[in-house]
């Protein structure tokens, strides 16, 4: 069966959290079968890439109460190229917080009603609690729980894809 729908999940990971949950998502979302699922890191996904996908999955650790330098650059170099292009489609977030990870949500949020996009779930946010220089740089090893709340939401975007619910 060809996959009609494309959900795209553009993720920055520099200690590995944000990395484990994006591939949570990717695993969840590869179940439904309707939904061609790329992951890609954001240094490697650009505008084209962004229209090509009807769905979106954006994750990022939190950085200083912001979004990752590399998440905002997809950002950047994406965001005029498909402006007005991708107007109602359903999007989500996953942020890999130290502390609470609410301002990286916002962010994300922000540039996603500026494209026009449709929040389909609220950010899921997995908080770490790394709090030292140490900890914050210190790899991450996201919990079961935590990562199969990131399976769900995967899997939850690529089945409303696929139900056209979006």
């Amino acid at each position: 069966m060809d996959a009609s729908q494309t959900l795209l999940i553009v993720y920055h990971s520099l200690t590995g959290g944000t990395r484990q949950m994006a591939e949570a998502a990717r695993a969840g979302a590869a179940a439904e079968p309707a939904v061609s699922v790329r992951l890609l890191h954001a240094a490697q996904a650009g505008p084209d890439d962004v229209l090509a996908a009807q769905g979106y999955l954006f994750a990022t650790p939190e950085n200083l109460a912001a979004i990752s330098g590399q998440l905002k650059d997809f950002f950047d170099r994406c965001y005029y190229p498909v402006l007005d292009r991708v107007n109602g489609r359903p999007y989500a977030s996953l942020v890999c917080a130290g502390s609470d990870g609410q301002n990286a949500a916002r962010q994300i949020a922000r540039i996603a009603t500026g494209w026009r996009l449709k929040a389909v779930a609220e950010p899921l946010i997995v908080c770490t609690h790394a709090q030292t220089p140490e900890a914050i740089l210190a790899p991450k090893q996201i919990g079961a729980a935590d990562l199969e709340r990131c399976r769900a939401l995967g899997e939850a975007l690529a089945t409303g894809l696929a139900l056209g619910v979006f």
